[in-house]
């Protein structure tokens, strides 16, 4: 795999014709986000039952502006209960940003296009919600299933395509987007890798984006101390069809396995648009016998080349990454570092700061525990 970008302006090498240039000119720069205030955390107990189900593995999160409602996906594959989603709230006071509560007040279960229960991990059709949106304008929510495939440790896993789906407040399935042909998942060493399918997802001002975790098996090898890594964004248009992808360059891994040659999974968590069309990107990583490491970046496509129609992102002809720009190690607010894999803007606060609020996935796991991380910032 080419070496990612030393700088955020270098050009990168890749097989087959070279992509055409996206079309947005630069523009001037923005003002750059930048946490503000550290708000506080709040957490949910581990195992908690409500409404016999239990509350874990929320991976995605956002908020009705106008209601006040939060949404939580749980990414829980009938281990426990069915595909669903949960209601509540999170109280922050839009005086002085204190962080003061979570409840969790309603759940609701994923349908299918025929209405019934997603099947459990290991089914064909088997659901694995990472991501959550709620949409002011149709009132619905958009959610992402990040597939799944058979690979050299789990030989017999069927291939179950990830998707992005829109679903009404009740859990009934209301339609999905057109996901591009580079994306679809395969029993062979092509296309997404196993656990590398869409875990960020956004609505834009113009459209939607999702990110998918990791590399392609066409793209490069997942990062490793010595080398990072390029993975998608794709961009949709309101009604679904593709319009545009783009490489992000995810760092390598801050630190090495212990013992060597240890376990590690790093990649996108999630992401997150401005209302000037940035986005920003958690990356995640998990290193045996380190722990967790999460950093907050900033990035931009405009003046990035646009790689729907490429299918490789390794060696060969010139295309150009998104910008991106670190914001915050979030290792630095709260110890340990839990596995953060959520993000959603909250209430504005008087001062003008917009609230910013990362949320964690337990892995239904004792050792790790639903946090949820609420921060003051400017530039959003």
């Amino acid at each position: 795999m080419t070496a990612v970008l030393a700088t955020l302006t270098a050009v990168v090498v890749m097989d087959g014709p070279a992509p055409r240039a996206d079309a947005v000119a630069r523009t001037a720069a923005p003002e750059a986000l930048r946490i503000t205030r550290f708000l506080g955390e709040r957490h949910l107990p581990h195992m908690m039952k409500f409404q016999d189900t239990t509350v874990g593995g929320l991976s995605g999160i956002d908020r009705d502006p106008r209601t006040g409602t939060w949404y939580f996906i749980s990414d829980d594959r009938w281990r426990y209960n069915p595909a669903r989603f949960y209601t509540g709230r999170l109280d922050i006071d839009p005086g002085n940003g204190a962080f003061t509560g979570v409840e969790i007040t309603g759940v609701t279960t994923l349908g299918r296009p025929d209405g019934s229960p997603y099947p459990a991990y290991g089914k064909p059709e088997s659901a694995d919600p990472e991501t959550i949106r709620f949409d002011g304008r149709s009132g619905r929510l958009l959610w992402a299933h990040e597939g799944d495939r058979p690979d050299e440790t789990h030989k017999d896993i069927p291939i179950s395509d990830l998707f992005v789906r829109w679903s009404d407040r009740d859990g009934r399935y209301r339609g999905g987007l057109r996901i591009p042909r580079n994306l679809a998942l395969t029993d062979s060493q092509r296309g997404p890798r196993r656990n590398f399918g869409f875990e960020g997802l956004t609505f834009t001002p113009r459209g939607i984006a999702a990110m998918v975790e990791g590399p392609r098996y066409e793209d490069g090898e997942p990062p490793t101390v010595e080398h990072g890594t390029l993975t998608r964004l794709t961009l949709w248009s309101r009604d679904g069809r593709p319009q545009a992808q783009y490489a992000y360059p995810v760092d390598r891994l801050p630190a090495a396995p212990v013992p060597a040659g240890g376990a590690t999974d790093s990649g996108v968590s999630e992401i997150l648009s401005t209302r000037d069309g940035r986005f920003l990107a958690l990356e995640r990583s998990w290193i045996e016998g380190v722990d967790y490491k999460v950093k907050l970046f900033e990035f931009d496509v405009r003046g990035a080349t646009n790689v729907l129609f490429n299918d490789r992102l390794s060696g060969g002809a010139r295309f150009r990454p998104v910008a991106k720009r670190l914001v915050a190690d979030l290792g630095r607010y709260s110890t340990p570092t839990q596995n953060l894999e959520a993000l959603a803007w909250g209430p504005r606060l008087r001062s003008g700061e917009c609230t910013l609020v990362v949320g964690s996935d337990d892995n239904f796991d004792s050792r790790e525990t639903t946090q949820f991380l609420a921060f003051a910032v400017r530039g959003c």
